[in-house]
């Protein structure tokens, strides 16, 4: 499943970046829990949590039903 979180998060990244921040996936769990770390400005910025859970999350979830969650490390 690792694979996958890595090809969607590939789609996602762009835009990200476009706002000077980027995603690193860090694990995916057994239990169906991916662990990102948010860097650049997405790290420092107040809106980092919405964009983790209405953009990331979401995103993830539709591609990978197997996720439960998507969480910030």
């Amino acid at each position: 499943m690792k694979e996958l979180v890595e090809k969607a998060l590939a789609k996602v990244r762009p835009m990200l970046q476009a706002d000077g921040g980027d995603v690193e996936l860090v694990e995916v769990t057994e239990d169906g829990i991916v662990k990102v770390r948010l860097k650049g400005a997405c790290g420092c910025c107040p809106m980092s949590m919405i964009t983790l859970k209405a953009g990331i999350e979401r995103y993830l979830k539709r591609e990978i039903p197997e996720i439960v969650e998507v969480v910030a490390v």
